[in-house]
């Protein structure tokens, strides 16, 4: 599976504009760059659905006494709609961003944010450096064992490719033997792909070879270049980059996950993070942030705290 030279060249200018602003801002901390400002910004709605959110007294009750400030960590993707960059080099902007913050007007808490990389964030809940996290961190029976979850969208795992791949939907692992798969470091998708590595040699057939880089520029990047054949990434991800992006193809749902806030296993946050969400759902402000980042597909009925990973049917 090869990319003509010409072709690559004109694939390189489009996914830059996707993913340059990235490279400087995914690490725990964060920085400027005033020449990728207006990249960051591409396309990133900035409509305010959080602002008129009120204070829910009841679900505000379900907090633990005097709990006034939280301390919030997000990753930041470079893509919507995960969490980005606005052109002020600091204002982030994203789905995460605004579920976080509306849920906080609810609860009537102040978030104090900080930008870390996907990778670092649940290993820092335990430790006690954040009390909770966002980075559309799906809901897996691994992760339970140690996280603490609050459901509030329904993602999942996808593939894409270039234009001219020949590669068909992925229903089956077992699809990518021989090939080389980009996808990002820490995440289910790393996860999925190492747990089903065996699929190939058990069918006789070439393993495939899984690509990890803790920076979307760099996922994408591989794809671009030929190094990579496939990428593996969120549903939603994917789809903008199909939509905005020219010479990707979108292969189809693999697997769904629901998607949640993330806290240290044991939180007595979870109820009052819930019955937000819950709040949310009830007074519109859940289907507006959706409506947004055009991501209505998502769409929970309800709110649940750790629930059982979901199953493929």
């Amino acid at each position: 599976m090869r990319t003509p030279m010409r072709a690559r060249n004109a694939l390189f200018i489009p996914f830059a504009l996707i993913t340059a602003g990235t490279l400087l801002l995914t690490g725990c901390g964060s920085g400027t760059d005033a020449v990728n400002a207006s990249s960051r910004s591409e396309g990133i709605p900035t409509t305010d659905v959080v602002s008129a959110v009120k204070k829910d007294e009841t679900a505000a009750g379900l907090l633990p006494a005097g709990t006034r400030t939280l301390t919030l960590a997000v990753s930041v993707s470079g893509q919507p709609p995960g969490t980005s960059i606005l052109d002020d080099g600091k204002t982030l902007a994203g789905q995460d961003v605004d579920f976080a913050n509306a849920v906080a007007k609810v609860l009537g808490l102040h978030l104090t944010t900080e930008q870390a990389s996907f990778e670092a964030i649940l290993p820092a809940l335990d430790s006690g450096r954040y009390d909770l996290g966002v980075g559309n961190f799906g809901v897996t029976d691994e992760r339970r064992r140690t996280i603490d979850f609050v459901t509030y969208i329904n993602d999942g795992q996808g593939f894409a490719v270039r234009q001219d791949s020949k590669q068909a939907k992925v229903t089956d692992l077992r699809q990518l033997c021989g090939l080389k798969v980009a996808t990002g470091a820490g995440t289910t998708f790393e996860a999925t792909l190492e747990k089903n590595r065996h699929l190939c040699a058990d069918a006789g057939e070439k393993a495939y070879e899984v690509q990890t880089y803790s920076e979307q520029s760099a996922v994408w990047s591989s794809l671009q270049q030929g190094r990579s054949d496939i990428v593996m990434s969120t549903i939603n991800g994917l789809r903008y980059a199909v939509a905005h992006q020219e010479g990707l193809k979108f292969l189809g749902e693999f697997h769904r996950l629901d998607v949640g806030f993330a806290f240290k296993k044991g939180t007595k946050l979870a109820p009052a993070f819930q019955a937000a969400v819950n709040t949310l759902i009830a007074d519109g402000t859940y289907a507006d942030i959706l409506k947004k980042w055009n991501t209505t597909g998502s769409a929970l009925t309800k709110s649940e705290i750790s629930p059982p990973e979901l199953k493929n049917q």
